[in-house]
């Protein structure tokens, strides 16, 4: 047996079969705050091929801008009909879908509020770390002043932004590389 560094490698072939047996989690339900939203988006290669076999997980606030975690102590009340957290595999054509509620504001640095955002995370074989980044929703005036938004160059801007399609129904596309690709974020 020899000892030594393990060799890095990529998550494998039992991704897919791991993401098949866990079923789409439930965010909201009849007694949840806010607005209801419908998320649906496609996970593509840099190549435009669909990616069958991603997980993608969202974190989000809710109604009042409040997340459900312990370390979050504002005064706002929690709503605990809201979990803020939720995940989807995507589908053969590398479609998911997450019914949510649009998040209130969160307070950003130096004290500016956030426009409402949902912050998005990506895996999938052949991916070694997680891909993380932020939805924000073309409808929203606040998008002007959030302060990470701000931070990214204005003509990448547009791949953080999810497009209205129908009432309460919004689209956001995920490219994983290439001209195209979505801003991913450092954490």
């Amino acid at each position: 047996m020899t000892k030594g560094l393990v060799p890095f490698q990529t998550v494998g072939p039992y991704f897919d079969i791991m993401l098949r047996s866990r079923v789409p989690s439930r965010q909201v339900t009849d007694a949840t705050l806010g607005t209801r939203v419908t998320i649906e988006g496609t996970v593509v290669d840099g190549e435009g091929a669909a990616m069958p076999d991603a997980f993608v997980e969202t974190w989000q606030a809710d109604a009042h801008g409040r997340y459900r975690h312990p370390e979050d102590r504002r005064p706002q009340p929690i709503d605990p009909a809201f979990t803020g957290y939720g995940w989807a595999h995507t589908r053969a054509d590398g479609g998911f879908t997450f019914h949510t509620i649009k998040p209130g504001p969160v307070p950003g640095p130096d004290a500016v509020d956030q426009a409402p955002h949902v912050l998005v995370s990506i895996m999938a074989r052949g991916i070694l770390t997680r891909f993380i980044t932020r939805l924000y929703f073309e409808d929203e005036a606040s998008n002007a002043r959030d302060p990470i938004l701000s931070i990214v160059p204005e003509d990448r801007r547009q791949t953080l932004i999810a497009r209205r399609t129908g009432e309460s129904q919004y689209r956001f596309d995920i490219v994983m590389q290439g001209p195209r690709e979505t801003v991913f974020f450092d954490v």
